[in-house]
């Protein structure tokens, strides 16, 4: 047995897996995230572990009968937040994570610093308002006091590993979001560290995703009660935890995640950077590279939508939309964006009513501005020649079989499902299998316990509407920029 932690953004969900793939049983705790400020996105890292903590004692309780079979233990986690960390161990502020917009400034800084071309050289990506790095570089400009007190800068899910084993790990798909890590060969970037002013020492070891790089303590196996020894592996950031729990290992296999926030997913076998930065170029938890584009709204926007506005629930105001294509455009960028555009000014936008549009006709127009914000990043996929065989689609908006026909039509792509949405926490679990050697590869894992089941095709009609409509959509976010940048001033 293996259990799998996925640390999100909202909740972390834990599952217990059979070593041939089965799902056992999961659990799952849910914590805040607090926004004291217009950008800023924070959480309190003690909420995560009450959470993981109360959710394994849950998932164990509940599974008596086989606890003596665990073995393993793999992370999955939201990527790029900041947990600083004294020498004692002690959480010295709340922790920065992946939507928080208020470096700006750094990014600019480390940009103008380093130049792009530079910067490309160095870590493989620009210089983003989610990653760590310039998180690091704002403590230090505005909180100087505790950045002189940090011993160890650690992401979310590493956070949890040190209070599981009380050893200081990462692996290199997480890592590659920090900005500090130099992708291509996989090791810290000293002139990134020299300038913003830390030490590697500062900064938890490198691993692969699938390599043991601790047990879990005697303390914890106590208090869980736990005897038999616990490997824990070094994981992955949420999407290339996702990937594997997809099955996206292989060259041509795209994955689509329909999660709070978008992200599209290719892996490959040879390190690859797009020649504008506009896709992530990090590695895989399969011991490769990947390219990912990231949109910071996605079925968030749904749910923004029904909370906020629709005055009705996400089933009701999914199933109330038709087949029309309407001339209503949706911009998806409520917290900012950053693929294609990184461009934390940027907002969310209906254009294109008029006095017959009707509340469907812009739920409709939500779920196809978030699909539209996709594509952008599919096509920089097919710029950089990378193979797009096969498109698999999970999380919370893939369980609607409308957003999968809109997916299909705007991509003008077959959408592939499979045989489980779990995810990131699945994939967790089939890490820590693969360290606990029950497979002898990632892609050995993935090819016995991952399968596809059904698919979606395209309305090709559908589809030379939509390339139409993708076209307005991109002018609209031109048209809309400096808009953006004057609102942003004035605030």
């Amino acid at each position: 047995m293996y259990i799998g932690i996925d640390l999100g953004t909202s909740s972390v969900k834990i599952l217990l897996m059979a070593k041939d793939g089965r799902i056992v049983d999961e659990v799952t705790q849910e914590y805040p995230v607090y926004y004291p400020k217009t950008n800023w996105a924070e959480q309190i890292p003690e909420d995560w572990w009450q959470g993981t903590l109360n959710a394994l004692k849950i998932l164990i309780d509940k599974n008596q009968a086989v606890k003596a079979e665990i073995k393993g233990i793999g992370f999955s986690g939201q990527m790029h937040g900041m947990v600083a960390l004294d020498a004692d161990g002690k959480v010295l502020t709340p922790a920065i994570i992946w939507c928080d917009q208020r470096t700006a400034d750094e990014c600019e800084e480390i940009t103008a610093y380093f130049g792009q071309e530079k910067l490309s050289e160095l870590v493989g990506n620009k210089a983003l308002t989610g990653f760590t790095a310039p998180k690091i570089l704002w403590i230090k400009r505005h909180f100087p006091e505790i950045f002189e007190k940090v011993a160890m800068y650690l992401l979310p899910k590493d956070y949890i590993n040190y209070r599981l084993s009380g050893d200081y790990a990462t692996d290199f798909s997480d890592a590659s979001g920090m900005l500090l890590l130099d992708v291509k060969n996989k090791c810290y970037s000293k002139p990134i560290l020299d300038y913003i002013g830390i030490t590697e020492q500062q900064l938890p070891g490198l691993h692969e995703s699938y390599e043991v790089t601790g047990k879990l303590s005697d303390e914890l196996k106590a208090e869980l009660g736990l005897s038999q020894d616990i490997i824990i592996v070094g994981g992955a950031g949420d999407q290339a935890a996702g990937a594997i729990g997809t099955g996206t290992v292989s060259e041509g296999v795209v994955s689509v995640t329909l999660g709070t926030s978008g992200v599209v997913f290719a892996a490959h076998d040879q390190y690859k950077v797009d020649a504008q930065n506009r896709l992530h170029a990090f590695c895989h938890a399969s011991g490769r590279y990947h390219s990912m584009g990231v949109m910071l709204s996605a079925a968030n926007c749904l749910k923004w939508w029904t909370d906020q506005v629709a005055i009705t629930d996400i089933e009701v105001a999914l199933e109330e939309i038709d087949d029309q294509i309407t001339d209503t455009v949706f911009l998806p960028y409520l917290m900012g964006e950053r693929t294609p555009y990184a461009d934390p000014n940027a907002r969310g936008t209906f254009v294109g009513m008029d006095m017959n549009t009707s509340r469907k006709e812009m739920t409709k127009a939500v779920l196809e501005g978030v699909t539209f914000g996709l594509k952008d990043s599919l096509d920089i996929l097919k710029d950089m020649a990378i193979p797009v065989d096969e498109i698999r689609v999970i999380g919370g908006g893939a369980k609607s079989i409308k957003w999968r026909h809109i997916l299909a039509d705007i991509f003008g792509h077959k959408i592939v499902g499979i045989n489980t949405n779990q995810g990131g926490a699945l994939g967790a679990a089939i890490l820590a299998a693969v360290g606990d050697k029950v497979f002898t590869s990632v892609d050995e894992a993935t090819k016995a316990i991952i399968k596809t089941v059904d698919a979606v095709e395209p309305d090709l009609k559908k589809h030379a509407i939509y390339l139409e409509k993708h076209k307005k959509y991109q002018a609209l976010y031109q048209c809309l920029k400096t808009y953006f940048e004057i609102k942003q001033v004035s605030n």
